[in-house]
């Protein structure tokens, strides 16, 4: 498709996009465009010192169609590589952008918005003075929604609180705060994860808000999955 459309005279990732919005209400969630960002490490290509490759990737919820990759410089992180590949869409308009703890950064968050997208991101440790704010939160005061889900014996109850953000967080363009609570029971066995998070969206209800998080991991089984087994992409020596 991507050559299709250069040949037809496309020069940016808007064509992408249009396809994305195109492509049926499976392609988007709560009507919007929304884009999980992660990274990857090509395992199998090392080089003499043990270094391989790291990529990061954008990929569009549902459809699972990659808009854009970067490799993280040898010597950096995810970090800059993020922003470097966020600078290569000079419009997101209406989009939404999913990315994990250690993008929650306020020039990240900054870079977003000024494309004239919204971001959801994930708040742990590495943002201390937030991470704390939000834990203070009176969540227990906070109506939650709690659906159900099944599939291959595994029971998951997924409860988010959601609630507009104080002013006082400081957090760029942050409009609403949640907690999501992950209840997950296989075989017998229970496991419990609480998430904190923070979106620029002012009008996304819980349940949208709870669909952009959970299909956030669609990178993980469409993409970094479909590379490794079926493509045996960490058996490719390729480091170039």
């Amino acid at each position: 498709m991507a050559v299709a459309a250069v040949i037809a005279g496309s020069r940016s990732f808007a064509a992408l996009g249009q396809w994305a919005a195109d492509a049926g209400p499976e392609a988007l969630a709560g009507g919007r465009l929304v884009i999980a960002i992660d990274g990857k490490t090509v395992r199998g290509a090392k080089d003499k010192a043990g270094m391989a490759p790291h990529l990061v990737a954008a990929l569009a919820h549902g459809i699972g169609a990659v808009l854009g990759q970067v490799a993280v410089d040898g010597k950096s992180n995810e970090i800059p590589a993020v922003r470097e590949l966020l600078k290569a869409f000079a419009d997101l308009a209406g989009a939404v952008l999913a990315i994990d703890a250690m993008h929650t950064q306020h020039d990240t968050a900054q870079l977003i918005l000024a494309r004239h997208a919204d971001y959801v991101m994930t708040v742990k440790g590495n943002m201390p003075t937030l991470y704390k704010q939000l834990k203070k939160l009176p969540w227990a005061r906070i109506p939650a929604m709690s659906p159900v889900s099944t599939d291959h014996g595994r029971r998951a109850r997924r409860t988010i609180k959601v609630a507009l953000a104080p002013a006082w967080i400081g957090f760029d363009g942050a409009a609403q705060v949640a907690q999501l609570r992950r209840t997950v029971v296989t075989k017998g066995k229970k496991t419990i994860e609480v998430v904190d998070l923070i979106t620029s969206d002012r009008s996304a209800s819980p349940a949208t808000l709870a669909a952009w998080v959970r299909r956030h991991w669609h990178i993980e089984n469409k993409l970094h999955w479909v590379r490794d087994v079926t493509y045996q992409e960490d058996k490719s020596l390729v480091r170039t």
